[in-house]
């Protein structure tokens, strides 16, 4: 590490933080780039977080990422947001310039490039998917698909209701952001099925993306029957605890090409990393490999 007067400082506020593998990320950049700087793990807690970013500006640091619980509450702090975080609804990477925040949500970035990254034929303009789940998370992955330019979007959650809320605010006719303002261009037809139906629903997939926690480390089994599934389609968990989850174990023994949740979270620190530290960092193996070493 290369420290100095004159160094940059960046971090990741959550509560907790302890889990986070952002500091290894970014620590791992910061050395093999040799950059005089630092990026520190920040436990605040949430009646704290206006007042704790604001002695970050004050401090000098160059901004923060965010995480649970914070991803709301930094979209209310933020005086500029992009309009892909307005649309999600939340803000996980803020940038201190100009005595501003400014704040954006590199999470779908993140998710789209693990997967431009892992996949070789995965052409999203004639691409049909099918989502699981109806949470923040899924928000971020639908929002990324039509972005990605994604003609249609099938979504089933346990909750159906949910799906609907969540399809009506992102219909490419209705798709409003935080605001309510109704944003333009916006593709992708999100089509809600019953969450029953998901197994036969697969028929129709070139890709499919479980964004709910079932089959992570300690949660329930996600119950999906991959018979109708084509072979050629691909199969993503946005989840890296277990890296392999149990979907993804059963996609693979069905000979369909599987991406695992790890890159989506290396791959959206990166646009961050530039902004506070002044170079476009790179995914590698050997990342990876430092990443899931902690």
């Amino acid at each position: 590490m290369i420290l100095s007067g004159k160094a940059r400082l960046a971090g990741v506020v959550g509560w907790p933080i302890s889990h986070s593998k952002s500091p290894r990320l970014h620590g791992y950049w910061l050395e093999q780039l040799a950059i005089d700087g630092a990026y520190l793990p920040l436990a605040i807690a949430p009646e704290s977080f206006d007042l704790a970013l604001r002695g970050l500006m004050a401090a000098g640091f160059q901004g923060v990422n965010v995480t649970v619980p914070h991803k709301e509450a930094a979209l209310r702090f933020c005086d500029e947001i992009d309009p892909l975080a307005r649309r999600i609804g939340a803000v996980n990477t803020l940038v201190f310039k100009d005595d501003k925040a400014w704040g954006s949500n590199t999470d779908a970035f993140g998710f789209i490039e693990n997967l431009r990254q892992n996949t070789e034929k995965l052409d999203f303009s004639r691409s049909s998917c099918v989502v699981l789940g109806a949470g923040g998370a899924a928000r971020g992955v639908i929002a990324a698909l039509q972005d990605a330019g994604v003609p249609e979007i099938f979504l089933l959650n346990r909750t159906r209701s949910r799906a609907e809320a969540l399809a009506e605010d992102l219909s490419p006719d209705n798709s409003k952001d935080v605001t309510g303002k109704i944003t333009d261009n916006i593709t992708g037809k999100i089509t809600v099925l019953p969450w029953e139906e998901r197994s036969r629903s697969l028929d129709r997939a070139d890709l499919l993306v479980n964004t709910t926690s079932l089959g992570m480390a300690g949660q329930a089994p996600l119950e999906l029957d991959l018979a109708a599934l084509p072979r050629d389609a691909v199969v993503t968990d946005i989840v890296y605890a277990p890296l392999i989850t149990p979907l993804l174990a059963l996609a693979e023994k069905n000979g369909n090409p599987i991406v695992d949740g790890l890159g989506m979270l290396l791959h959206q620190a990166r646009p961050g990393f530039e902004a506070w530290f002044g170079q476009r960092p790179a995914v590698t193996e050997e990342l990876r490999k430092f990443v899931l070493a902690s």
